[in-house]
């Protein structure tokens, strides 16, 4: 019997077009081994719906063709179901993706669906809301805020935003509580990993494993100007950085309170409680993954 498919495609994602997706799904598919329809989101948080509907109507395989928010937006709707999530990534980021070692051409994205290669991938809980790859409550915070509401996409939109906002962002400050040990200090990055990237190669946790039972905090301290570009270098390179300016704490449950209230799940802006309960769901969603 042949596996369904439902790809959700968002149309105004990222940089690649769209109307070419259909034609490039019907001609690279494996139509012998699977069945699909293709919808397209017309809101935000559309994408949510359309997953939910189709997961609980018994479809197999759910696909998000879009960038990090769109994959943020099925992934979460499919958290505990059966049902399994696959990404032809086309957004800005696609932070998980690369991190997934799902292509990053769209043909090549899909040839890797008919490999049918999954993992059970643990997610994250914050509260009551939930992400799949990275989430921050500071600089990143603040530069997924203004590129949301910015018009230019792409590395160069994130580039743009990141030279704009960085001479006039303030250290947030914050304690954190991991098994009772706490902690309280400025931070420039508050960053929980579950994934490696928050996308364009921009690595914030080298060794992060989404199958491990386990997340990693990454801590950034304030530091001077002159130190910006060894430390850019380094998250591109994805090598640790300096001791003297960055910490990585790995935990499965964290207590962190938070001098400001923005904050990013996988690329998402939003606001939160100055209060947060951090922890682990181990192996809570079916991922279709790249070869390694």
């Amino acid at each position: 019997m042949k596996q369904r498919i439902v790809f959700i495609i968002n149309p105004i994602s990222g940089v690649h077009k769209k109307t070419d997706i259909p034609d490039l799904i019907e001609a690279n598919l494996d139509l012998d081994q699977f069945e699909y329809d293709i919808t397209y989101t017309e809101y935000r948080k559309h994408a949510i719906e359309l997953a939910r509907k189709a997961s609980e109507s018994g479809i197999e395989i759910i696909c998000a063709v879009g960038g990090d928010g769109s994959v943020h937006e099925v992934g979460t709707a499919l958290i505990g179901t059966k049902t399994h999530l696959a990404i032809i990534p086309t957004g800005s980021g696609n932070g998980l993706a690369r991190h997934l070692k799902i292509p990053l051409n769209v043909k090549d994205a899909i040839l890797c669906i008919n490999d049918n290669q999954y993992i059970h991938m643990d997610t994250v809980k914050v509260n009551e809301k939930r992400f799949l790859g990275v989430g921050g409550y500071g600089f990143d915070a603040v530069v997924a805020k203004e590129f949301d509401n910015g018009k230019k996409r792409g590395l160069w939109g994130y580039v743009l935003t990141i030279f704009r906002e960085f001479f006039k962002y303030n250290p947030l400050n914050v304690s954190i509580d991991v098994d009772g040990k706490v902690k309280s200090l400025p931070v420039v990055l508050c960053t929980v990993a579950n994934s490696s990237e928050f996308g364009n190669g921009f690595t914030i946790s080298p060794e992060s494993d989404v199958t491990d039972g386990e997340l990693e905090l990454c801590i950034l301290k304030p530091f001077s100007i002159w130190a910006a570009p060894m430390i850019a270098y380094n998250y591109f390179r994805k090598r640790r950085q300096s001791s003297r300016h960055s910490e990585i704490i790995r935990f499965k449950n964290a207590k962190i309170k938070l001098s400001k209230r923005i904050a990013h799940y996988d690329g998402e802006p939003i606001n939160v409680r100055e209060e947060l309960v951090v922890s682990v769901v181990p192996k809570s969603l079916h991922i279709l993954v790249g070869k390694k």
